[in-house]
């Protein structure tokens, strides 16, 4: 089975960060069962990193940017964001579903992925990780919930 770091991050997601219940396993219950079901242990511990870098993301100093102003991709972040991938983010920012802090936290998590490029789907699920862990957008965090599942309800279908 060919996982990859986001593949084991939407399970996790999926399955135990955002659900009503009130316990979770702990850490090591936790690889076992990703162990069991399928992810190899290297991609398992780069997803725990990932996780625990999305906790203490700084804030960054974006005092002085406007609704006006230009996000400059470098060279890096246009090999990994296509430009559907930096169009939606855009939208999301002119929706008010991303300020320009948790924009550029979703970029950065996104370089910080063991991955050459990232799919719509998977810019999609990225922020909707990135809103969850931030205090304060609770709205964005449910109005992005809808987009998310809106999509798969329209795939299945």
């Amino acid at each position: 089975m060919k996982e990859n770091v986001i593949d084991v991050l939407l399970y996790l997601f999926e399955n135990y960060i955002d659900t009503e219940e009130t316990t979770k396993p702990d850490k090591d219950t936790l690889e076992l069962e990703l162990e069991r079901v399928g992810f190899q242990q290297l991609e398992v511990n780069k997803a725990f990193d990932w996780l625990e870098s999305m906790t203490v993301a700084t804030q960054f100093d974006t005092s002085r940017q406007s609704l006006h102003s230009l996000r400059i991709y470098s060279e890096q972040e246009l090999e990994r964001l296509d430009v559907a991938a930096r169009g939606y983010l855009l939208f999301l920012e002119q929706v008010e579903v991303l300020d320009t802090d948790t924009r550029e936290i979703v970029i950065e998590r996104v370089m910080a992925l063991d991955t050459d490029e990232i799919d719509l789907d998977q810019l999609k699920w990225i922020v909707l990780m990135v809103l969850f862990y931030q205090p304060g957008r609770e709205v964005a965090y449910a109005w992005m919930e809808d987009l998310v599942f809106e999509d798969l309800e329209a795939v299945i279908h």
